[in-house]
């Protein structure tokens, strides 16, 4: 480390100064020049600011060699190493018992008291109060309630930040009209003192409108002069005095309220600066959290005392008041449809009660009550938007469709009788899958259609569409208008594309109808796996192409053009660049929205208008416009009609001949045989729009392409046969050897493996071991996968997959199915065992050999781990400092050794 005369010139990169012999220059990365050198120190302090442990320019990762003292034995002693690792046990063992603390007041007492205190409140019995403590400390159902009461502690979570969430939309999109009507405007003291002495005197003054409220004069007291513009004779009357100061306490008093109710949460974040999750879960190794468990405790009781409690009881009541008791037990899910009831009730009263508060001039009163109705109708109305109109869409396709499975209205009463929530689920999800195409449809329309056309449906691209703005300010008459109209519209599409093709197609084709969707568990070829393919291979290979969806917005265009010039409604449908406001007749201009559209959309665009209209195309309105206007929709009635009989008949008639040449069978599960000829008829279209692409660049560019794609083609062949072939064949043929086979099967008995089931299971560990493998730490296997992906399917690789991908995972997992095989059938039976101890070996070294394997893994990190504890020991007791390594001098054993702390002792 001494400095030759030739570089006492050079200087540290950081303080600028030349190197001393207490203080010397290192060289510790690639960067020369002016760079080059550092002091240690400066190095230090640098990383410390920094963070980092290499240099910013070159990206060398810097190197300290460590520094012990003279007297260090070349071993540690065994003392000082049982110190150590009692040391380290105790630290082990203290945060053992810390975090099983966290663990259990969090998964253990909030689930578990949140549970039976809702058993408790739900009862309905005095007693269950009485014995509610013995209930606390009560041993029986321990897991259920476990899992019961974080499912009850989740809905309270969720019900809380919903309604920090509401507050915040209405607090920022403001309150409703009605809300704000009867509230006086805010006033200073010295407005309200003139209105005073106004009244005092019996005189009626009247504020122009146009006058803006005062600055905030300055608080006038007792001892303070009128201005000289104030008549003289109040300045000294004491009665007037007195009226002022009432009136300036009235005027505080409500400005407190207004600064109650404009209250924002956000004022709290100083407090809450120092509070961060670790701290609140009590990760951090405090017992602050035990404060936050009694908290969340209290305040779930609260939530579950005021929203679930109240709510069920109100409705309860109200049940069997009116009678009805039978029926909604007859409904399967009675707390339900009580609480709603009960909160429906609510509303009804909390809505009466703003009316005689604001007839009784209660203006907080008022104003907290319809803060109330306002939460309780939100929370009403999305009930009946994500919950309710679902499932009435879900129930109603399976209506419609029972035809078509040869399924009766019996059949689903049975089913719901048997399972009532999971057949409600079920319904609910196909209906929300219907929901969600409709609108990613109605989205695909809004990008070829004039801007205008759609405007009785809402456009969910609009970045001031918010629904809950609308929940908020909308009258509840609005909303039930637009959900009747939501019902009639999409039951009438339903109709239309399901069960009126279904009676068609049992009309032309008697024997095509019903589909086949009985399920055989004795089949070679599992159902499971055939799901597992479709589900997991051909829909997701399907729907992740973009050509799907181009090929339907150019079929819209295409019936856009055409029914557009059919009937001279082109520039309506599609608009004309060339027209504009100024050379259109009146009748073309943009016209309000009917009265007919508010039900989905003009409500909102009523809202949306407060800041310019919505975007509108003027458009040229040929002769009896309504005429065509009618006509348009029944010429797309017929299209949906007949693209409906296509979609229902084509893919399942060509899936049904494709695979009888494969099965040999007629009686084929539809869900696969629509999915098989759903996928070819996407090739066939593929394949023919591909060529009709070709075909204007001449025969010399079709027949470079067909080569060039038939390569391609060759080289997916070749990577999909390996990766998505032989590898989810061995991985799931391992699983079945290792997991599934020594559970299921008895040693008695002979394991039987379906290479298809075993495929299909597969495919499934191996996206999830690539989904995994993904989101962990960078090594081999996440490379190699991140760089075939970011090459595709065009760019192709074939050498660099088989040679870094396919060739090492199918070794390591053909020696994991060969060598315990090996084993079992080759050298045990030499050893001269017994037949018993051959089988005995043949079915359970598969998962021994994964012990051992597992056993080892734990074994090399606990050397690890107590290699990291022996450098940690001696570092402790005879590490005195840490020196700098130079660049050029790193010699293969400094290199070697990791660098520790950067802080120079």
């Amino acid at each position: 480390n001494n400095m030759d005369t030739a570089e006492e010139a050079d200087i540290c990169r950081v303080c600028r100064s030349e190197g001393t012999p207490d203080k010397p220059l290192y060289h510790p990365c690639v960067c020369t020049g002016s760079i080059k050198f550092i002091h240690q120190e400066c190095l230090v302090q640098w990383l410390k600011h920094s963070r980092k442990e290499y240099c910013e320019l070159c990206k060398h990762r810097f190197a300290f060699t460590p520094i012990y003292s003279p007297d260090m034995p070349s071993r540690l002693p065994i003392q000082d190493i049982c110190a150590g690792l009692l040391t380290s046990v105790g630290t082990a063992i203290r945060y053992w018992f810390h975090y099983t603390l966290v663990a259990f007041a969090w998964l253990g007492v909030v689930p578990l008291t949140a549970c039976r205190i809702y058993k408790c409140l739900f009862t309905g019995s005095v007693s269950s109060l009485l014995t509610l403590p013995l209930d606390m400390l009560s041993t029986e159902n321990l897991l259920a309630d476990c899992l019961q009461g974080c499912f009850v502690v989740t809905c309270t979570l969720c019900a809380f930040i919903s309604l920090v969430w509401l507050r915040e939309q209405i607090v920022h999109g403001g309150a409703p009209q009605w809300l704000e009507q009867h509230q006086p405007p805010p006033q200073n003291a010295a407005g309200q003192a003139n209105e005073a002495q106004a009244a005092g005197q019996g005189v009626a003054q009247e504020r122009p409108a146009a006058q803006p409220a005062p600055p905030d004069p300055p608080a006038q007291n007792e001892a303070e002069p009128e201005p000289p513009d104030g008549p003289p004779e109040q300045a000294d009357d004491p009665d007037l005095e007195e009226e002022e100061e009432a009136a300036a306490e009235d005027a505080d008093a409500n400005n407190g309220a207004q600064d109650d109710m404009n209250w924002n949460a956000l004022e709290w974040d100083r407090a809450a600066e120092e509070l961060t999750w670790e701290r609140m879960l009590g990760l951090d190794g405090s017992l602050v959290f035990l404060e936050h468990v009694f908290w969340v405790v209290s305040l779930n009781t609260l939530f579950i005392l005021v929203f679930a409690f109240c709510p069920y009881h109100i409705g309860h009541f109200s049940v069997v008041g009116l009678g009805f008791e039978e029926y909604v037990q007859a409904s399967h899910f009675e707390g339900l449809i009580t609480t709603i009831v009960g909160y429906i009730l609510l509303a009804m009263t909390l809505i009466l009660c703003h009316g005689l508060a604001a007839l009784v001039r209660f203006q907080r009163s008022r104003r907290l009550l319809g803060v109330c109705y306002i939460v309780v109708k939100v929370s009403l109305l999305v009930v009946v938007e994500i919950g309710v109109f679902p499932l009435i869409c879900g129930w109603w396709l399976d209506i419609c469709s029972l035809e078509m499975f040869d399924a009766s209205l019996k059949d689903r009463e049975l089913s719901f009788k048997s399972a009532p929530g999971t057949t409600m689920f079920l319904h609910w999800l196909v209906g929300m899958v219907y929901v969600f195409y409709f609108a990613s449809f109605i989205l695909l329309l809004r990008e070829v259609l004039r801007p205008g056309v759609l405007w009785f449906l809402r456009n969910l691209n609009d970045p001031d569409f918010n629904p809950v703005q609308e929940m908020i300010h909308l009258p509840i008459y609005r909303h039930l208008r637009r959900f009747i109209l939501s019902v009639v519209v999409f039951g009438s599409i339903v109709l239309l594309m399901l069960w009126l093709p279904i009676r068609l197609i049992k009309l032309l084709l008697p024997a095509f109808l019903p589909y086949n969707v009985m399920l055989y568990s004795d089949a070679p070829v599992s159902e499971l796996s055939l799901e597992l393919l479709l589900l997991q291979v051909v829909l997701p290979a399907l729907l992740e192409q973009g050509h799907t969806r181009q090929w339907l917005k150019g079929l819209v265009r295409a019936w856009t053009v055409s029914a557009g010039y059919l009937l001279d409604l082109h520039s309506y449908l599609l608009g004309e660049q060339e027209d504009n406001e100024a050379n259109q007749p009146a009748s073309s201009r943009p016209h309000p929205a009917p009265a007919v559209g508010e039900g989905l959309h003009a409500a909102h665009q009523a809202i949306l208008q407060q800041g310019g209209p919505v975007g509108f195309q003027p458009y040229h309105r040929p002769l009896r416009f309504p005429f065509r206007i009618v006509l348009l929709i029944a010429f797309l009635c017929i299209t949906l009609l007949v693209a409906s009989l296509v979609c229902l008949t084509l893919p399942v008639f060509t899936g049904r001949w494709l695979m009888s040449f494969w099965t040999g069978s007629s009686k084929i599960h539809e869900l696969y045989t629509a999915a098989c000829g759903l996928y070819v008829c996407w090739l066939s279209i593929r394949g023919v729009t591909v060529l009709l692409a070709w075909m204007p660049q001449g025969r010399t560019v079709i027949v470079h392409k067909v080569q060039e794609w038939t390569l391609m083609i060759l080289k997916t062949l070749v990577v999909a046969l390996l990766v998505a072939g032989v590898i989810p064949l061995l991985l799931g043929l391992l699983f079945e050897l290792v997991i599934v086979a020594p559970l299921r099967v008895p040693l008695d008995q002979t394991p039987l493996f379906y290479p298809w089931q075993d495929w299909a299971l597969g495919v499934l560990h191996a996206k999830i071991i690539a989904a995994i493998t993904l989101m962990g730490p960078q090594w081999w296997l996440k490379t190699v996968i991140e760089q075939v992906y970011a090459n595709g399917i065009r760019n192709i690789d074939l050498q660099f997959i088989i040679r870094k991908l396919a060739a090492p995972v199918i070794s390591v997992l053909l020696l994991a199915l060969c060598v315990p095989y090996v084993i079992a059938a080759g050298v045990v039976p030499a050893a001269g065992v017994t037949p018993e101890m051959e089988i005995l070996m043949q079915r359970r070294i598969y998962p021994f050999l994964l012990m051992v394997v597992l056993l080892i893994g734990i074994l090399s990190f606990q050397i690890r781990q107590f290699k990291r504890l022996y450098e940690h020991i001696k570092n402790d007791k005879y590490l005195v400092g840490q020196r700098l390594v130079n660049y050029e001098r790193k010699s293969g054993r400094a290199s070697s050794v990791p660098p520790s702390n950067p802080v120079a002792e």
